[in-house]
């Protein structure tokens, strides 16, 4: 999907509005990601520490949850870990998009990305692009 800077994308069906998670610490950033995911037809809902998302995301009340690594009270790994344990979180239908700045070792950045459904670095990323990135998860 070839899409100009500035052109709003739509959702194939419009009717079915996804709704996205965004664990994110950082105001400014989610403020962005807010604005470009309300544009693009989805609903996010903010979550601005670990704990808190975690227990959102449990609810499993989301098609996609965009989970930044470094957050308040309990890291993007831990959440992670805890949404793909059956145990913790048994019915997730949620797609889980990793979101980070941080610079990781190859491998760990490999073991992250098989538990996720995406991986993505924030400083590489408007969020313009990151509304494409979604679209290809539907």
């Amino acid at each position: 999907m070839d899409n100009q800077p500035g052109q709003t994308i739509q959702p194939d069906n419009p009717q079915a509005v996804k709704k996205v998670l965004c664990i994110e610490d950082e105001h400014f950033i989610g403020e962005l990601y807010d604005r470009a995911l309300s544009n693009a037809g989805y609903k996010m809902t903010l979550a601005v520490d670990g704990a808190e998302g975690l227990k959102l995301a449990q609810t499993d009340e989301f098609d996609i949850i965009l989970l930044d690594l470094m957050v308040p009270t309990i890291t993007g790994i831990e959440i992670l870990r805890a949404l793909r344990d059956p145990a913790q979180t048994p019915h997730l239908k949620a797609k889980i998009i990793i979101t980070t700045n941080l610079e990781q070792r190859e491998d760990v950045r490999a073991d992250i990305e098989k538990q996720a459904d995406g991986y993505v670095v924030k400083a590489e990323l408007t969020p313009h692009e990151l509304v494409g990135v979604l679209l290809k998860l539907a």
